[in-house]
């Protein structure tokens, strides 16, 4: 199966609305980047404060007559078991980026994959006997040695997910679900033609 590079007169033809202007696109690609990086973080970093730790109440020793400074207990954050002064509490770190900013960012992340010629087409892709071996042929025949390869369709028969659920660097997706940082990732993508009419509407403005 061969696979030709996508040129920007082709994506055009395809209706792909692409953004040419390299000075536009560039900030949201980065604000959509930080924002779903941002949305997979947990915030579940905790530390117990003073009040928090299992301490005793009690005096480590008495008020006056020693000639140390005075204690109330062992919670304090200079004693070793303590509670922690200012540190991480569960938060959330989630960040909303608007529809039109998401449609901008990807547009401009699929135009610089094509100007930089790695975005190839395919008419299709399946492996009818459902096998390893006959997947990673195919890929290397679409794909050459790249590392990591994205291949995108308007879906794939569960043979074809099956042969290449073990092959860690490539990753079969829809034209629905492929996102911004999709693009970015991978060495290679190979965009088959059923993706275009998809591809065309989430691009369109």
């Amino acid at each position: 199966m061969a696979a030709k590079s996508i040129s920007i007169a082709d994506a055009k033809s395809a209706n792909i609305q692409l953004i040419e202007d390299s000075e536009i696109g560039g900030q949201a690609v980065h604000d959509v980047i930080v924002a779903m990086q941002a949305n997979r973080r947990t915030g579940s970093a905790c530390t117990k404060t003073r009040g928090e730790v299992a301490a005793t109440g009690k005096k480590p020793f008495r008020q006056k007559g020693t000639g140390r400074a005075r204690q109330g207990g062992n919670a304090s954050p200079i004693h070793r078991g303590g509670g922690v002064v200012f540190g991480p509490r569960p938060r959330d770190y989630s960040k909303k980026v608007p529809k039109n900013v998401k449609r901008l960012a990807f547009s401009k992340a699929l135009t610089e994959r094509i100007n930089s010629g790695d975005v190839l087409g395919a008419s299709s892709f399946s492996i009818s006997d459902g096998k390893t071996k006959s997947f990673v042929s195919e890929v290397i025949g679409l794909a050459g040695d790249a590392r990591k390869v994205l291949i995108v369709g308007k879906e794939f028969d569960e043979l074809t997910k099956r042969a290449g659920r073990n092959v860690k660097q490539v990753l079969l997706m829809s034209a629905n679900e492929v996102n911004t940082e999709h693009l970015l990732y991978h060495n290679k993508i190979v965009l088959l033609d059923d993706a275009m009419e998809t591809l065309a509407a989430r691009t369109a403005r």
